[in-house]
């Protein structure tokens, strides 16, 4: 430690910080958020592409919950990615590992415990609250349960219209026009929908009506947080192919998070796999099925369910329950339910490494070819 740095702890302990463990994980905040160069990020960040025209960078993203009596549930531990204008990033892994708190606290919902996020270069880690309100028309969310997520007291025209007049977007001529060419593009006749409640539609409808308000304020990214798990799988493909017309449509960007692999093959440009709050494999749709590196990802991949009689049974499925994001293991969270664990595993969190052009897993021993 300088002197330099032995002044800045004093003066911040003045300013009100609670022992020296506040004061470092201060720092360790103001650092993470930053700005770095090109050839910093490329040097600290493998996997990320600063040369690319991006609409969302995230730094080391923590999310900690405390649960009481001194225990905290680690669901979000040091994720970082970035987002390229016009692709959709999905984000795969079994249930608990932290996939939808991330895309919620990309939104800030809830605010992250550490780290950086940056969108369309502002830091919204670091806003207030009316900074970070204006910031909300660019950055919208796809709920996973498509009934709950609409007011039944409110008609479709209302649920579209509500975000119009809040950030006044045109006088009710206009807020009129706009609700039918939403209702148009969602694939819902105007005459038909306008009037009626949420309740009076299927879980496809009212999916559709929540895609049509997530697309009223023109957003820059969308997050679909499991959009078609609640569906009946021919109502999936109708969802999943709107959603693809939309992008198209309005040049959006995606977080698509899910965990069916077979939906998300369908639907992305790039794949981040997750398990128990970290990132396992980065890569391309192709890749991530065809190439896989990281034994959870290739468990993953095993388990979608092919209509084939005479097929096998997968051998690489998953043995035993993930364990608890209060406790995580050391080093390699899927050591305990690896096949390839050693001790180094133990031991040594393995981070993110470029095994082919686009490809990165973080694993002591990933898949040889």
């Amino acid at each position: 430690m300088t002197a330099l740095d032995g002044l800045v702890i004093k003066i911040l302990l003045r300013l009100g910080f609670k022992g020296l463990n506040s004061v470092k994980k201060y720092l360790a905040e103001q650092e993470a958020k930053r700005p770095l160069s090109p050839e910093e990020e490329k040097q600290l960040f493998p996997h990320h592409r600063p040369d690319s025209d991006r609409v969302l960078v995230v730094r080391n993203l923590n999310v900690e919950f405390n649960v009481g009596k001194g225990n905290v549930v680690k669901a979000v531990s040091n994720v970082s990615f970035d987002l390229v204008r016009g692709e959709t990033l999905a984000v795969v892994g079994e249930s608990g590992c932290g996939k939808s708190t991330l895309g919620k606290a990309v939104l800030q919902l809830p605010h992250p415990t550490g780290g950086s996020v940056n969108f369309l270069s502002k830091e919204l880690t670091s806003m207030g609250k009316k900074e970070l309100r204006d910031m909300r028309p660019a950055m919208q969310m796809i709920f996973q349960d498509p009934i709950s997520s609409l007011d039944p007291r409110l008609p479709v025209s209302e649920v579209l219209a509500e975000p119009l007049r809040v950030w006044n977007r045109g006088n009710q001529v206009e807020i009129d026009a706009k609700i039918d060419e939403l209702l148009g593009a969602a694939n819902l006749d105007p005459a038909v929908v306008r009037d009626r409640r949420s309740y009076e539609f299927s879980g496809g409808q009212c999916q559709r009506i929540s895609i049509a308000r997530a697309l009223a304020l023109d957003p820059t990214m969308i997050i679909c947080d499991e959009p078609v798990s609640a569906l009946d799988v021919s109502v999936q493909a109708q969802i999943l192919n709107l959603l693809q017309d939309m992008k198209d449509r309005y040049g959006l960007t995606l977080i698509f998070i899910s965990h069916d692999l077979a939906v998300v093959k369908a639907v992305s440009t790039r794949v981040m796999v997750m398990y128990l709050g970290k990132v396992c494999e980065i890569g391309t749709p192709d890749e991530i099925y065809q190439n896989t590196k990281h034994h959870y990802t290739r468990a993953l991949v095993g388990s979608v369910p092919i209509p084939d009689p005479d097929r096998p049974l997968s051998g690489n499925l998953i043995q035993g329950e993930p364990p608890s994001p209060a406790n995580p293991p050391s080093g390699c969270r899927f050591r305990t339910r690896c096949p390839m664990a050693t001790e180094k595993c133990a031991q040594e969190e393995p981070q993110l490494r470029e095994v082919s052009v686009g490809h990165f897993v973080a694993c002591h021993h990933p898949i040889a070819e």
